[in-house]
């Protein structure tokens, strides 16, 4: 660090011992415009070329980010291979990863399929500050200014840098001069009511484009003697064009905007010069078209060149004014110790500051890179228990010390979540069903919760469950539930209406021995009455008291349509059942349970193959159990119906392929649509207590079937076929229960 302060001193001191020619000060102001912010980096380009030093940047959203990673010191050829590698398109959710949930938010956002986030407290419902949290955005410029230190002032940077955000209170502009670079950036492009505000020094910040989107005033403040302007705003819509409500409240944002861009063009000089790049017909959204913006920021640029070049200095200088900035960036990227010699939890909730730091875990005495540090944010996000997960970073002469920042979820601490199902067979047969559950949370000091789950239509569900972790790590806990349901089997033409309708309860002791699964033991009781709907029906009450062991592991990054991970669950329950009437010589029935299913992915580029197996067996005395597994719908023995067939006994596997066409679909972002064509090949059975499971007896199945993901799950549409002349045509919206 000594060695530059001398450099530093150096070049003043010569500088003022030879003064030679002095220049004006350039100040570089780059407006807001979302994905076509990329025609910045083709003004940059031609500013290297013309040997153009600017000495002030100040930037609005896109402008911002731009202006801050040349602000911290990144070439533009640097810049322009971060920002085009970057993929801006997961910046629009926010919702965590599925393989990156715990076991059990993996099941429980399998059910409530509903992607909204809406809670209650304080007598009052709330909903999150805008559609998306921000931090899928601020994780985005963490990927891209590497593990920058907080700064006490942006002028210590390469270049004095200021981002302009908006006071959503107070709607007057905010000028971002210190702190981290990453926040700024995040502030000033966090679009209000889509992106949640950004909370510095107590203010809650939103888009700068609001109230400066293009501030020439900050810069020429700064001490700026000569501006170089970008617009890329957006132009108005034409009057054809505005026909929907979207439309118009686009327009009304554009206006807005524009506007405070025409008083800040009214500041410039014919000493300035003002560059508005032909991007009118580009998407502020589409990160697809950065290259052409790119080229379009460079075109622009060219056009002026007699205009720009009026700024130009000689080799020799311009080289000494890059050196200056290579030796000051030196300070946060090169010069200092870069092993954490610390880590420090900032905790705005009341997840305990042990399982964060756990969670987190950052290796103290080594170095870290900006890919591990997004791998630990993203560790303690998957928590699922907070709004937003940033760091910051300190340097010393002894090392670096990492502030972990978690703010709890606004809307919480009690949470409602809806699931929604429909299927049909395009027959006479639709089955339909909401779902719905209200989880209150840290109902204890040590993070209980209860949860209540209801479900109406073809089935019903009523129940309540009681969660308490037993250490303070939370991998060990206790739960406790009790239910009320009813499940039903439609008629078919080999079988009548049945209908079971019982009450349960369960105690259980689980064990999450990591992210990826669960083991549980506890005790579960039964009491209810299964009908047969005939003429005469008939009704056999039951009771079933017993124990059972559980192991779940699950790492599938979808449920629907997976391409990578496994999804396997054990289950034996060792249960005494008693029937009445009576159904054997015996008071009692002792029944052994067993349930297996297993589904994993493997998935090269569009191309995905997935296994699925189940199997399902009763060992008992008696010729009668209520314990009945089913198979029949979608990759399930396809051909048949839903639930079409039901015994105690079931054999059951899949091999499915499918394609993602969604690749070759170019959409928003140029990512695609997720659309899936697919096909199976299935085989399995169901047999009665006192039948054997034969090899001979298995039925042959198979699908074609299309599927996407939806904000209600997932919906498929297809037909279906089976050995016997069985077939069905589906359409499926939703996911299961």
């Amino acid at each position: 660090m000594r060695s530059v302060f001398i450099t530093l001193l150096f070049f003043t001191l010569t500088s003022l011992a030879f003064p030679g020619h002095t220049r004006g000060k350039i100040g570089l102001v780059l407006s807001g415009g979302g994905a076509k912010g990329s025609a910045h980096i083709g003004v940059l380009k031609v500013l290297e070329q013309y040997n153009i030093p600017v000495d002030y940047v100040v930037g609005t959203s896109i402008g911002a980010y731009v202006g801050g990673m040349y602000a911290l010191g990144y070439d533009v050829d640097e810049i322009e291979k971060i920002m085009l590698g970057l993929s801006w398109s997961d910046g629009f959710s926010d919702f965590i990863p599925r393989e990156s949930l715990s076991y059990a938010n993996k099941q429980h956002r399998d059910r409530y399929n509903i992607a909204i986030r809406l809670g209650y407290s304080d007598g009052e419902f709330k909903v999150p500050h805008g559609l998306l949290l921000g931090q899928s955005a601020y994780q985005i410029l963490q990927r891209s200014t590497d593990t920058v230190r907080a700064f006490a002032s942006f002028d210590d940077l390469a270049i004095p840098y200021r981002a302009v955000a908006s006071d959503i209170a107070t709607a007057k502009m905010v000028v971002l001069d210190s702190g981290s670079i990453n926040q700024a950036m995040k502030a000033s492009a966090a679009v209000p009511g889509i992106v949640a505000a950004v909370s510095i020094d107590g203010k809650m910040l939103v888009d700068g484009g609001i109230t400066n989107n293009m501030p020439i005033d900050v810069v020429k403040s700064m001490g700026a003697d000569i501006v170089i302007a970008v617009d890329i705003g957006s132009p108005l819509a034409a009057q054809d064009d505005l026909t929907s409500t979207v439309s118009v409240l686009n327009q009304l944002s554009t206006i807005l905007t524009n506007n405070t861009s025409l008083r800040q063009k009214l500041l410039l000089t014919e000493k300035d010069v003002l560059l508005r790049p032909s991007i009118d017909d580009l998407s502020t959204t589409d990160w697809s078209i950065m290259p052409e913006a790119l080229k379009l920021g460079e075109q622009v640029a060219l056009s002026q060149s007699a205009a720009l070049m009026n700024f130009s200095i000689s080799d020799d200088d311009y080289q000494e004014y890059k050196l200056k900035k290579i030796l000051k960036s030196k300070q946060w990227f090169d010069e200092l110790p870069k092993h954490i010699i610390a880590v420090k939890i900032n905790n705005n909730s009341k997840v305990e500051n042990d399982i964060i730091e756990k969670t987190f875990a950052i290796e103290l005495g080594k170095e870290i890179t900006k890919e591990a540090v997004d791998l630990a944010i993203n560790r303690v996000y998957a928590l699922d228990k907070f709004e937003q997960v940033t760091v910051e970073f300190d340097d010393t002469e002894q090392g670096r010390i990492i502030t972990l920042f978690t703010q709890a979820k606004s809307w919480g601490p009690n949470y409602f979540d809806f699931g929604f199902n429909l299927k049909t067979d395009f027959s006479n047969r639709s089955v339909t069903s909401i779902n719905m559950s209200y989880l209150m949370t840290d109902i204890t000091s040590n993070g209980g919760r209860w949860l209540n789950e209801a479900r109406i239509g073809w089935e019903t569900l009523l129940a309540s469950e009681f969660y308490q972790p037993l250490n303070q790590s939370h991998d060990i806990y206790g739960r406790v539930r009790g239910s009320y349901a009813q499940d039903k089997w439609e008629k078919t033409r080999i079988r009548p209406e049945l209908r079971n309708d019982y009450y349960s309860a369960e105690l259980a002791v689980g064990y999450d021995y990591s992210f990826k699964g669960v083991i549980e033991i506890g005790a579960i009781a039964k009491k209810g009455d299964l009908a047969i709907e005939t003429e005469g029906s008939q009704n056999y009450g039951y009771e079933s008291v017993g124990s059972f062991i559980s192991y779940g592991y699950d790492t599938l990054n979808s449920i629907n349509f997976p391409t990578r991970g496994n999804k396997l669950r054990i289950e034996m329950q060792w249960l005494n059942d008693k029937y009445s009437p009576e159904l054997s010589s015996e008071e009692k029935d002792k029944a052994l349970v067993f349930n297996l299913s297993w589904r994993g992915a493997i998935g090269i580029r569009g191309h995905t193959f997935v296994g699925i197996t189940s199997f399902a067996t009763v060992d008992n005395d008696a010729d009668f159990s209520v314990h009945v597994t089913e198979l029949g719908g979608f990759l399930n023995l396809s051909g048949y119906q839903e639930d079409a067939l039901i015994g105690v006994h079931k054999a059951f596997a899949a091999v499915v392929y499918q394609y993602d066409l969604g690749r070759e679909v170019p959409g928003p972002g140029g990512s695609g649509l997720p659309i899936y064509l697919g096909t199976s090949l299935e085989v399995g059975n169901v047999w009665e207590v006192n039948e054997t499971v034969k090899y001979s007896e298995l039925i042959n199945s198979g699908s074609i079937y299309l599927g996407t993901d939806t904000s209600f799950g997932p919906a498929v549409l297809g037909v279906g076929f089976a050995s016997g002349g069985e077939y069905s045509f589906f359409l499926s919206l939703g996911k299961n229960w």
